[in-house]
């Protein structure tokens, strides 16, 4: 007899960022399956699903009621930073783990969170250490107006000031906002070296169109001289964005058809975004097969097994071991131009030793 274990999924299947939730969404329903369906393994996840319909207001309360109508201590769920933090304290309170699978802005360690995907020195670092040097140290900053755009701008100045850099411009939308005009023409007038995009949903493809549109006018604003840069876009955007995604140049720890990650079986998954809910899931199920004790342990006490050496989950900070690739999309597909085996995440950016030395890429092979 298995063991039969609730396991929550808090995804939104609609909303600005719907994109991204449903491509956690399948990566996360894809590693239950495979859990479910492994013989080696003792247990049955039982996905119990709550959707927050893109409204930042319902997370806490669907995530309580996860907590307290089901046996579900931990819940794969959330997308936005904001969200993530709307459910903290109901984590705390009742003693549940949120696995989370998208890129942050770091400076985060709870006791409560586990983080499968990038933070800032296993993304936004290595990106601009690479691009500087081959386009320049002039940058313009756009980002949705809340955690996610603030932080990234923040550690982008810090990064680009310490490079003898100068920032040209920061501008913020509302979620959801696609008045990119006074963004165009700021740009238009600077004529910065890059462009730093951590807006989100339809404000990110709305800036997009419009930077291929300026493109088309003027030659100087094209991937060759002033690329576009991301930290969030990934494969799972790039079907709503068309042509307009062509040149952007992203980091992560994965795109799709490179090699060796996420732990386990070796397949090739839609994005990063999708790779990160499923290694979550996988990591899990490590942690609770064989143990039938499991379901109500604290979190301390499951990365205290050796299983977790196997999932790379940083037991102090609560981080995913990663590799790092950078990528630009070329006719329609990510097309990795360097790359970095695993990088120890350093969430508050205090180890210099865990940035990846970018003149020296290790990663021989990655496609």
């Amino acid at each position: 007899m298995r063991r039969k274990i609730d396991i929550g999924l808090l995804f939104s299947r609609e909303g600005s960022y719907a994109l991204i939730s449903q491509a956690c969404r399948k990566g996360a329903l894809e590693a239950i399956a495979e859990v479910n369906a492994d013989p080696a393994m003792d247990i049955e996840m039982i996905p119990v699903e709550r959707d927050p319909k893109g409204n930042v207001d319902l997370y806490q309360p669907l995530c309580a009621e996860i907590l307290r109508d089901t046996s579900a201590r931990h819940v794969i769920g959330c997308v936005t930073s904001w969200s993530r933090k709307e459910v903290i304290p109901t984590l705390e309170k009742v003693g549940g783990t949120l696995w989370y699978s998208c890129p942050y802005e770091g400076f985060e360690a709870s006791d409560h969170v586990i983080y499968t995907h990038a933070c800032p020195n296993q993304h936004l670092l290595p990106l601009l250490d690479w691009v500087m040097p081959r386009f320049g140290r002039r940058g313009y900053l756009i980002g949705s107006n809340y955690i996610w755009g603030w932080e990234m701008n923040r550690v982008a100045r810090e990064v680009i000031s310490g490079a003898d850099g100068k920032v040209l411009g920061e501008r913020y939308l509302p979620l959801g906002d696609t008045d990119v005009e006074r963004l165009i023409d700021e740009i238009r007038a600077t004529r910065p070296n890059f462009i730093l995009n951590s807006l989100i949903g339809p404000s990110s493809y709305q800036f997009l169109r419009a930077i291929a549109a300026l493109g088309e006018e003027d030659a100087y604003f094209t991937a060759a001289t002033c690329p576009v840069l991301s930290c969030n876009l990934t494969e799972c955007e790039l079907g709503e964005l068309g042509a307009a995604s062509e040149g952007l140049i992203s980091a992560g720890p994965y795109f799709q058809g490179a090699l060796g990650w996420p732990r386990g079986p070796r397949r090739n998954f839609g994005s990063s975004i999708e790779a990160a809910a499923y290694s979550a899931v996988r990591a899990l199920a490590l942690l609770q097969a064989h143990a039938p004790d499991a379901e109500q342990a604290s979190l301390a006490r499951l990365l205290s097994r050796p299983e977790a050496i196997a999932a790379a989950i940083d037991p102090e900070t609560h981080h995913s071991s990663l590799p790092v690739l950078i990528g630009q999309v070329r006719q329609g597909a990510f097309q990795v131009l360097a790359g970095w085996d695993e990088v120890v995440a350093d969430p508050y950016l205090s180890r210099h030793d865990r940035r990846p030395p970018v003149g020296r890429p290790n990663l021989s092979v990655v496609q």
